[in-house]
């Protein structure tokens, strides 16, 4: 099961997880070869890209860029898509900021999936894969659900044991990004590394 919405299939806007003016310092090659790379997460699958910067451009970590087809103003192109493990440190220390914000950002997106969520097997439901929430906790929700529909993250908090619904969501899309678990509720799946060089 997914809560993404149906229709877009790209990702228009990223933040800004680390800007790399020089490159990877890793990178052996001459630095004629090199070029300034920019490591970012899209606003609405969550995936994790490589993004080549247009000469002079300037970024702050945080910072929301349009990537997507037409009128780019930073960005050159996209270069690849990345997995969790090629993020810089710094990359890492910004992504549950950015990922809390975006969350925070499209709260009714998440709400939905409180009151929609369906079973994945006869013995799992998508609910439980939420850090934290097991058997009990996920026949509330159901329970609370049928009541009537959830309204915000506080309404979740209000009317269940769940103290901190938008925190569950976070841990799990980072799991997710991290490729911890088969499943993926809320991003795109990652990519396989011999897929990564592909734009």
């Amino acid at each position: 099961m997914s809560t993404r919405p149906p229709t877009k299939k790209f990702e228009e806007y990223a933040y800004v997880l680390d800007h790399l003016p020089r490159g990877y310092p890793d990178d052996t090659r001459p630095i004629f070869k090199k070029e300034p790379i920019v490591q970012a997460v899209g606003d609405t699958y969550f995936t994790l890209l490589e993004l080549v910067p247009r000469k002079g451009a300037r970024f702050d970590p945080q910072e929301s860029i349009f990537i997507g087809r037409d009128r780019r103003d930073k960005i050159d192109h996209v270069k690849r898509r990345i997995t969790f493990e090629v993020l810089t440190a710094s990359s890492r220390s910004e992504l549950p900021f950015v990922i809390e914000k975006l969350v925070e950002r499209s709260e009714q997106r998440f709400v939905d999936f409180f009151n929609n969520a369906r079973p994945l097997t006869t013995r799992m439901h998508s609910l439980e894969l939420l850090p934290g929430i097991g058997k009990k906790l996920m026949w509330d929700l159901l329970e609370e659900r049928r009541k009537a529909p959830f309204t915000s993250f506080q309404d979740v908090a209000d009317r269940t044991q769940i103290r901190n619904p938008k925190e569950l969501i976070v841990k799990r899309i980072l799991i997710e990004l991290g490729g911890e678990d088969k499943y993926n509720l809320f991003t795109r799946k990652p990519v396989a590394e011999k897929e990564q060089g592909r734009s």
